[in-house]
């Protein structure tokens, strides 16, 4: 991961979780989110992709296997959502996967109060 910025979880002075990140062509990328199988569902993962997802310009992509339902599940309480299935013949293990996407967010016209009436900007 010479490329990626990487982020580490600790427990006890042991690494128990880790993230990288990087950036290419106007994308950012969650190259590998892990934790430690005794550790999952303590909201390491979760604190581990904030921290990522707090200085990543949107869209933010990553790729997860299909057959992951678990890790599907906790990008989507995330907000990402599937914009590709693929047949997995592009990858490593050659198991058939998804790209999730954080999309960009729509801009939300902002509501201020001026002299007691709501006005839109």
């Amino acid at each position: 991961m010479p490329s990626c910025r990487v982020s580490v979880a600790c427990m006890a002075e042991a690494v128990v979780g880790i993230l990288a990140t990087s950036e290419a062509k106007g994308i950012s990328w969650i190259d590998q989110l892990y934790v430690l199988p005794g550790f999952v569902g303590q909201g390491i993962g979760s604190a581990l992709l904030g921290h990522g997802l707090a200085s990543l310009p949107r869209p933010v992509r990553l790729y997860t296997f299909q057959a992951n339902a678990g890790a599907r599940r906790f990008y989507k309480r995330h907000g990402f959502s599937a914009i590709e299935f693929t047949d997995g013949s592009l990858n490593e293990e050659r198991c058939p996967d998804v790209l999730l996407e954080l999309a960009a967010a729509r801009h939300q016209p902002q509501r201020s109060i001026v002299n007691g009436r709501t006005h839109h900007e």
